[in-house]
């Protein structure tokens, strides 16, 4: 089971890291996009700081997603980035389900599975504190 996570995890990381690496050298042709693709396309162009944050975002999660160690942060850093391509690809792309559902199914099982690390960001500790 760890041999698996761990593939599964360095795939998912790759994918991130080229992903945001293609937001500063663009290798991949462009898929034919519809209108309102386009529009929402111009519209991110405008806006010409979102790119390169979401690219250096994806660059460190995958990053952090690919260490064991520092996988529970990793997971952290890339759910608002696979929750945006999920929304995206419902709303335009449904065909793309396929690719983007294991995607989202990998990184909310790693989230599921360092759930006892995220529990000590939302206990109560009364140490430090006055009573």
């Amino acid at each position: 089971m760890k041999v698996l996570k761990f593939i599964l995890c360095l795939l998912f990381g790759l994918m991130l890291i080229f992903a945001g690496v293609t937001k500063f050298i663009p290798n991949m042709p462009m898929p034919e996009q519809t209108a309102e693709q386009l529009k929402i396309h111009e519209a991110f162009l405008t806006l010409s700081w979102i790119t390169p944050l979401v690219g250096i975002f994806e660059i460190i999660g995958g990053i952090l997603f690919i260490i064991p160690r520092t996988r529970a942060l990793g997971a952290l850093v890339c759910l608002p980035i696979v929750v945006g391509i999920f929304t995206h690809t419902v709303t335009f792309d449904p065909s793309g389900l396929a690719f983007v559902l294991p995607l989202v199914l990998i990184n909310l099982w790693v989230i599921w599975d360092n759930k006892k690390r995220y529990m000590i960001l939302v206990q109560h500790d009364s140490v430090g504190t006055e009573s």
